[in-house]
This record gives C-alpha cells, sequence and structure tokens, in this order.
C-alpha cells in the first residue's frame, strides 16, 4: 500500500506522489499474470495489497482483500488472457477480474482502476457476419457494471473499442519498446512489413521510427484463423524484414506472411507483436516458418513450452509510469509523448 509521498527518482512519465494528504494507492493482482503485477510493485516501491484469490470445485471464482481498500485507489493488474500454470482459462481471468473489481467497490474504495493491459475478446469488435455479438463491447460492459472508474490498457486490436466505454480508457503502446529493441539490434537494410491493410497505420508509424521501408502484405481470410497471403506489395528483396502486428495468436497469419516476404527475395525474416497469445499451434507454425526471432511483450504470461528464438519485453515501466499519472491526476499521453493512439 502506498501513502502520498515523493518518489527517490523521477523518471520521464513519472510524477511527484506527495499530493492530497492521506490519499492511497493499492496495487494487487490476479492470477493471470503475477509475474508482471510483482514487477510493478517493484517499480513503484510498493507491497502488493494481500487477497486471496481462488476457484472452488465447481469452477466458480472467488475473491477477498485481506485488508481493507477504504478511500484508496486501486488498481488491479489482471490482463483478460488464459495462465495454464495458475490453471486460468481467458473466461476464468475476465471473471476473476470482475469480482476483484466488484469487491473493492463493496469494500468502499475511493477508485477501482483495471490495469488489463491484454483486453479478450477484442478480436470480436464488430460484426463481420449476421447474428453475431460484438463481445469487445459486451466486455465493456461488464466492467463498466461491475465498477471501474477507468481502464488502463495497451495497444487495442481496434481504436473503436474505446468508445464502448462510458468511463476514460487510457490507451498505452508498445511501439517504442519494440522499435529500441530492433533499432539496438543494427539490422542493417530494414524493411518493416504490415500483415494486412488494417495494420498499415501501425507499421508505417514504426517504420518511420526505425528509418526504414514499408511493406505491404496482401491478406484474405477465408474462414476464422485461416490467413491466406496473395502477394507483396513493396520491395523486399535482400533486406531484413520484420513483420509487425499487434497479436499473435495461433501464428497462421506470421506463418503466411513469412513464407510470403522470403518468396519474395528476403534474406531474414523477424517479427515483433505486443500481446503473445501463442494460441493453439502457434510454436509450432513460427518454427515451421523460419524466424531468426519473434519479439513480444510481457502483457500477457508466455506459455510453457516456448522455444529459444521467442524474445519476451517487459512492458512495467510503461506501465509503472501510467499508474503514477493516473495516481497523481496526471497526463498518460505525456508518457508516449502524445503517441499512444496509433490506430
Amino acid at each position: 500500500m502506498l501513502r502520498a509521498m515523493s518518489s527517490p527518482t523521477t523518471l520521464p512519465g513519472e510524477a511527484d506522489l506527495r499530493i492530497e494528504p492521506g490519499k492511497r494507492l493499492m496495487l494487487v493482482t490476479g492470477r493471470a499474470n503475477r509475474e508482471l503485477g510483482a514487477k510493478i510493485a517493484d517499480k513503484l516501491g510498493v507491497d502488493l495489497a494481500r487477497v486471496t484469490t481462488k476457484t472452488f470445485a465447481n469452477d466458480e471464482v472467488y475473491c477477498r482483500y485481506e485488508e481493507s481498500v477504504r478511500g484508496a485507489d486501486v488498481f488491479i493488474v489482471q490482463p483478460m488472457c488464459g495462465n495454464p500454470e495458475e490453471g486460468m482459462t481467458a473466461n476464468d481471468s475476465l471473471m476473476e477480474l470482475l469480482v476483484m473489481i466488484d469487491a473493492a467497490v463493496g469494500g468502499s474504495a475511493h477508485r477501482v482502476i483495471a490495469v488489463a493491459p491484454w483486453y479478450g475478446y477484442s478480436r470480436q469488435d464488430k460484426k463481420s457476419a449476421p447474428r453475431e455479438p460484438i463481445s469487445a463491447r459486451l466486455v465493456a460492459r461488464m466492467l463498466e457494471s461491475a465498477g471501474i472508474d477507468r481502464l488502463l490498457t495497451m495497444d487495442l486490436h481496434a481504436g473503436q473499442i474505446q468508445g464502448f466505454f462510458q468511463k476514460p480508457c487510457d490507451h498505452m503502446t508498445a511501439m517504442f519498446i519494440l522499435t529500441q529493441y530492433f533499432g539496438d539490434l543494427g539490422l542493417g537494410d530494414l524493411v518493416v512489413v504490415a500483415p494486412d491493410a488494417g495494420r498499415v497505420k501501425l507499421n508505417k508509424r514504426f517504420a518511420a521510427k526505425m528509418g526504414a521501408d514499408l511493406a505491404i502484405l496482401n491478406k484474405e481470410r477465408p474462414a476464422q484463423q485461416v490467413a491466406e497471403i496473395n502477394y507483396v506489395i513493396g520491395d523486399v528483396k535482400g533486406k531484413t524484414a520484420v513483420i509487425v502486428d499487434d497479436i499473435i495468436g495461433t501464428a497462421g497469419t506470421l506463418k503466411a506472411a513469412a513464407d510470403a516476404v522470403l518468396d519474395a527475395g528476403a534474406s531474414r525474416v523477424y517479427a515483433a507483436a505486443t500481446h503473445g497469445l501463442f494460441s493453439g499451434n502457434a510454436f509450432e507454425n513460427l518454427a515451421a516458418a523460419g524466424f531468426e526471432q519473434v519479439v513480444v511483450t510481457d502483457t500477457v504470461p508466455l506459455r510453457p513450452g516456448a522455444p529459444d528464438f521467442i524474445k519476451v519485453l517487459s512492458c512495467a515501466d510503461l506501465l509503472t509510469s501510467s499508474i503514477r499519472q493516473i495516481f497523481t491526476d496526471g497526463s498518460v499521453s505525456d508518457v508516449f509523448g502524445g503517441e499512444n493512439q496509433l490506430f
């Protein structure tokens, strides 16, 4: 628990915590990504609030705060993802987040902020066929009904998800973490490759940061979770290609993209994404595609059995700075120089 005081050092995007006397910050984590919660707590210089979370024999989830939350700003770190090591599915994590919010609201917390760097159901953001749900909107309604005061998330699959909320939705991006990493690698003649038209704006910004060329893949989806790449728009011959996306699921798109750029003459191929879900046979698909390296962040925990060519960068610094700004009523966009809307 953090009472209002000053931080010993101030990093870019951090704010002085000497504000209203008695104002308290409480950081708590569910079971979806305990490691990320612990990293944020360490960087904030606070202890994680004690909370009991468990799953009953009938698969219902349970939560109880072991200390008072009355009057505190409660930040709940819980991406809406599965965690096999904790026996959690994505739906378990979502439900656990909801009951943690409800428990904090019932305990008279001053504000409840959901820190969900991975927003579940984000790919179901619109109807693509008759009689389909807009599940991303449903999740937003559930969070607000549970009682959140705001949401802190990262690299949403689509910008319109922010419009599903009546409460403030603070959006962060991992682009600067990823561009810094690839810049430090010194890959030489580089081309950034957008896997489909929907990711062109993100990839254009990524390429500009890297001082690289841009190429675009023509992708079609004949069925759900099936990707076909027809051709490459742009010059990749003899260059190192970096395919940039927001999510890696089954890696079907990435495998098809890697095959396409290598067939078009690229010398090497890398991949970068914010959210490494690695569902289904993702590891096998990535290994078969011949990637030099696949770089993701720790918004979700890395599944067991990951191959050595997968590199995980931490987003804990960004989350910590954003939490400080929210707690001190500062500006989250200042953490990113105003460049956190990349849609």
